[in-house]
């Protein structure tokens, strides 16, 4: 092929030339574009043609030469080029989609249409090719129809293939009437192949690219407007309904023969291979289009079938940590829905179905077995030491109860943690829709607020002992995570209260855990939740220097007294602790009052000892001692027991005993006892004032276990009665030196039916004045409001510590009506005026 040599501008205008140069130049140009079609262009001078053509533009007879062109072109194309078209496609007629016969194999079709398409593309790259070398050539003429607005000479002989190629109709074809267009027969055979490159066959891809790129180079109109390309208008259209088709029917089969697993990811490797085919076959252009095929008919269409599937659905998915799985379906959906509406729905019913089921599997649950014992943890401090594992005891069977709880609802979450960032890159919209799940689950637990406490108050008192900080760590991100999903914090507060003073007035847990998690309370929760646990550390740090100062001070008098026996003392406020801590919390035969209980002589001096100290620079404080809450530890003394001449009786005896300081007092009754004589309940209650539940626990600690039985018991049963007699046990025997006196259920526990219900009251009250206190704060600033308005606000503001309900709310704004804290407005029944 000759180089297409750039002619040299004209020096002088050729014009006022007769007629007969127009046939001149245009038999030049004429034999030029013969030699053109023939590829006998190399003996050209492109010089000359442009000239040529120069000079017929220049006379104003380029119009003329336009539709000469023209002619030209589309006599060429019916006799040189349309009779061997016919031919290639009549050779290759059974191959086509359109008519395939039923003999006709995939193999026979592939080899036949990729004939037929190589021979398209052969004509269609020497059409092409001969179209630049005339639109070289006639340069200047298109330089007049840009100038005109016309269709340039390239566009318009370049569009005669698709006139008289494309277009043209094939007749009588297979006996039928009905003419067969090329271009249909083109794009059938093209979407045919597709098809077999999709069943795995091997096709010509760069055979399907040229001709898709040929559609692409042609245009409606001789305009060539953008979005009027063949490919776009014609054959994107038929491939992608095509498609639809074939992906439709593979969609019934996956649904027939396959599980959720199974399409997943054949939907996944289409979407791939697709997007793929769109670089290799057809047009990047069709990219989204051909993806938002797949998305309809194997995603959308029959998702909700393949997620229900038993035993490889969504349920199953989760059940069995298909994480796989679950990331595939991830981004299939995330595909269709940028909410996720699908999943997240799916996944919230999930995590409810298995919530549930925690709870259920609870109800069902055996705890009374030793092995619930060895999972759950200790269920009373008397249960160390012990030679095998025992039944659990029915308070230790419930809060064994309540740490199975509280793993299986870490666990759960653990597992959807897991899913999160494994297989859903942490969407912020299916974490939402996790939390909320599990929020909704836990609180529907009745009993909710009181074993994650529970929880916690086992977890920083045994497990963390001798425990890394990493552990700790884990220990404490758990126990925040419990709270954040509680609704009922105010409720969860009370339980914490009572569980982090038992936790350090026994020294049980490591006091800077404890802080570190009031901390993260109170960036998570703010800071009146936390008031209370706060001013406890405080007490605790004061109450360490004050008992120090005490020691010291005695030091210096030189009391040999007082100086023999030592007071570790915890003053406590009484706002900041709870109840049943401070001693207030038991109730005598109806009475809200308690006695005080009778110490032994020595101790009420060392208490006027340590209250005259405590007031030498503190006036108008009060002390008010609280024995149930407190220990002591004994130096106690056995005498050899006569006729005893071996063995362990034989010889005196000395031991430490820590015990309750309710066991120190009634201990300390035996001293001034003779070996035979003993004290009967009612008699040993006279003397102490010990309240009788307290006292029975005591006793039972100190006269029933036989490794702790320093005290006889008659009869000895294993339960006190008030009828029982009591005596010192001159023949106790242990083999450790210190000895720890275990009180009965002096753990902390589940509460029973009754404690709770008592607990929810208190907590009712606690609320009814806090929902006060929110009704007057908001009608103080507004002064006026709707009941609509006013519950609204409420709730909007009590929200962080519980959900009050509207029948509460409705109560206290009576109550406040009545006590003219508020009024109702005139002429609106139904609206509040704020009373200063």
């Amino acid at each position: 092929m000759a180089s297409r040599n750039r002619p040299r501008p004209i020096r002088r205008p050729l014009i006022n030339k007769d007629a007969g140069g127009f046939d001149q130049c245009w038999a030049t140009l004429q034999s030029a574009m013969t030699d053109i079609h023939n590829k006998n262009a190399s003996k050209l001078s492109f010089e000359n043609l442009y000239r040529a053509s120069y000079k017929i533009t220049l006379v104003k007879r380029g119009e003329e030469l336009f539709e000469k062109v023209k002619e030209f072109e589309t006599e060429w194309f019916h006799k040189h080029i349309i009779p061997g078209v016919d031919e290639l496609v009549r050779n290759n007629l059974p191959s086509i989609a359109l008519i395939q016969l039923a003999t006709s194999s995939s193999h026979e079709r592939r080899e036949a249409g990729e004939r037929l398409l190589r021979g398209i593309r052969k004509i269609w790259e020497d059409h092409n090719t001969s179209m630049n070398l005339i639109a070289d050539m006639l340069m200047y003429l298109e330089r007049s129809c840009v100038e005109t607005k016309q269709a340039s000479v390239y566009a318009t002989t370049i569009g005669l293939f698709r006139d008289h190629i494309l277009k043209y109709g094939l007749k009588d074809v297979d006996g039928s009437d009905q003419p067969f267009i090329i271009m249909d027969v083109v794009i059938a055979v093209v979407l045919d192949l597709i098809n077999m490159d999709r069943d795995g066959d091997i096709v010509d891809r760069n055979l399907l690219r040229d001709i898709t790129g040929m559609l692409e180079q042609l245009y409606e109109t001789d305009e060539e407007k953008e979005n009027e390309k063949l490919y776009t208008t014609i054959f994107e259209p038929r491939f992608l309904a095509a498609s639809e088709v074939f992906y439709k029917a593979e969609c019934e089969k996956l649904l027939r023969e396959s599980d959720a697993g199974s399409w997943l990811r054949h939907t996944r490797r289409r979407l791939l291979e697709e997007e793929e085919r769109c670089v290799t076959s057809i047009s990047n252009s069709t990219k989204d289009n051909i993806a938002a095929v797949l998305e309809k008919e194997l995603i959308l269409a029959k998702m909700d079938e393949f997620l229900a599937m038993e035993g490889s659905g969504l349920k199953a998915m989760v059940d069995n940590d298909r994480e796989e799985d679950l990331g595939i379906l991830y981004q299939l959906i995330s595909r269709i829905d940028k909410s996720k509406n699908t999943l997240k729905t799916s996944l919230m019913g999930r995590v409810m179905e298995l919530g549930l089921e925690i709870e259920q599997t609870l109800k069902n649950t055996d705890f009374s077995a030793p092995a619930a014992a060895g999972a759950a943890g200790e269920g009373e401090e008397g249960a160390e030491g012990a030679d095998k594992p025992k039944a659990l005891s029915p308070v230790a069977q419930q809060t064994a109860a309540a740490i199975k709880w509280v793993d299986d609802v870490l666990k759960l979450k653990g597992k959807f943690d897991s899913m999160l960032e494994n297989c859903f890159s942490n969407d912020l919209i299916i974490q939402s829709a996790i939390t909320k799940s599990f929020a909704d689950f836990i609180n529907m637990f009745d009993r909710g607020a009181e074993f994650v406490s529970l929880f916690i108050d086992d977890s920083l008192k045994r497990g963390l002992k001798g425990k890394s900080d990493e552990d700790a760590e884990v220990v404490l991100q758990k126990a925040i995570i419990l709270v954040r999903y509680l609704s009922d914090r105010d409720l969860f507060e009370r339980y914490y209260q009572k569980h982090l003073g038992r936790r350090l007035l026994h020294n049980k847990s490591e006091i800077h855990i404890e802080k570190e998690l009031v901390r993260r309370m109170r960036a998570e929760l703010g800071n009146h939740f936390t008031a209370k646990f706060e001013g406890m550390f405080k007490d605790m740090e004061l109450s360490k220097d004050l008992s120090t100062n005490y020691k010291d001070h005695i030091r210096n008098l030189g009391d040999d007294d007082r100086k023999s026996t030592e007071l570790a003392i915890h003053v406590l406020t009484t706002n900041f602790w709870p109840t049943d801590v401070m001693g207030r919390g038991v109730l005598q035969d109806g009475d809200a009052s308690r006695s005080d209980c009778i110490f032994p002589p020595s101790i009420k001096r060392l208490q006027e000892s340590f209250y005259k100290f405590y007031c030498q620079d503190r006036s108008g404080r009060v002390l008010t001692w609280v024995p149930s809450t407190g220990s002591a530890d004994i130096k106690c003394f056995f005498p050899k027991v006569p006729g005893k001449e071996s063995g362990p009786l034989s010889k005196e005896r000395r031991y430490e005993l820590n015990v309750s300081t309710y066991g120190m007092v009634v201990l300390m009754l035996f001293n001034d006892l003779a070996n035979d004589e003993s004290l009967s309940f009612e008699e040993i209650q006279l003397k102490t004032n010990i309240p009788i539940p307290d006292l029975t626990k005591t006793l039972t600690s100190l006269s029933v276990p036989p490794k702790f039985r320093v005290l006889a018991k008659e009869p000895l049963t294993k339960s006190v009665k008030p009828t029982d007699k009591f005596s010192f046990n001159a023949q106790f025997v242990s083999k450790q030196i210190k000895i720890r006196v275990p009180v009965i259920s002096s753990t902390s526990k589940v509460e029973g039916t009754e404690e709770r219900k008592e607990t929810e009251r208190k907590n009712d009250q606690t609320r009814a004045h806090v929902v006060d206190a929110a009704i007057v704060r908001i009608m103080k600033q507004r002064k006026e409001l709707s009941h609509t308005q006013l519950t609204t606000e409420v709730i909007s503001q009590l929200s962080g510590r519980f959900k009050p309900e509207i029948s509460l709310i409705k109560k206290r704004i009576e109550d406040l009506l009545a006590r003219e804290y508020l009024e109702r407005m005139e002429g609106d029944t139904a609206a509040y005026r704020y009373l200063a």
